[in-house]
């Protein structure tokens, strides 16, 4: 079962920027879709990016413009660039694993944009 683990959250100013890093425990083999999602505090989690081992990505319409999603397959490391970050950027971002109908998350990264 592979494991992912998140880093690069942290507290920042609004139209400051973060990178997130999601690192996996072993190479991933096959079609997989790896994404990241937002939990603002009593709000369900939502998708902010998710990309493909092609690269092929795809935004949330929050996230468009302002964010870049990247993958390092060598590394097993998939990249949330945040750029212009705003106070409901806020939340916890995790990161998943989709491949062959099997879901896996991280543990989580706080985020956090003050006005």
């Amino acid at each position: 079962q592979v494991q992912l683990v998140e880093s690069g959250g942290g507290l920042v100013q609004a139209g400051g920027s973060l990178r997130l890093s999601c690192a996996a425990s072993r190479r991933i083999f096959g079609f997989n879709v790896m994404g990241w999602y937002r939990q603002a505090p009593r709000k369900q989690r939502e998708l902010v990016a998710a990309i493909t081992d092609g690269g092929n990505a795809n935004y949330a319409d929050s996230a468009k413009g302002r964010f870049t999603i990247s993958r390092d397959n060598a590394k097993n490391t998939v990249y949330l660039q945040m750029n212009s970050l705003k106070p409901e950027d806020t939340g916890v971002y995790f990161c998943n694993l989709v491949q062959s109908g099997l879901v896996t998350w991280g543990q989580g990264t706080q985020v956090t944009v003050s006005s």
